[in-house]
């Protein structure tokens, strides 16, 4: 025997449906700000700690040098070559 949906039970699967989706949206809507300040609070802390051990290093190498000392950092030259592209082939644009 065939069992038909009635239409009861479809009203009242939709208002269980609707019901459900106003109910996670309040409270999402509830726990957000707690959400927001833990998220922001992990990050300072993260933030926090990496610009604490730069400041402790840049302390650390500004007791080591003397005063009005002048040193300079740079950069080693190092000549990269790219065999791999090809020759380079000039040519011109014929009207």
């Amino acid at each position: 025997m065939l069992q038909y949906a009635s239409v009861t039970g479809l009203v009242r699967m939709i208002l269980i449906i609707l019901l459900v989706y106003f109910g996670i949206k309040i409270i999402a809507r509830l726990l957000s700000p707690f959400l927001f300040k833990y998220v922001s609070k992990k990050a300072q802390e993260r933030f926090g700690g990496q610009f604490g051990n730069f400041q402790n290093t840049t302390n650390q190498q500004d007791n080591i040098k003397k005063e009005g000392e002048v040193t300079i950092d740079k950069m080693p030259k190092t000549k990269t070559s790219n065999k791999d592209v090809g020759e380079y082939v000039d040519y011109e644009e014929i009207d």
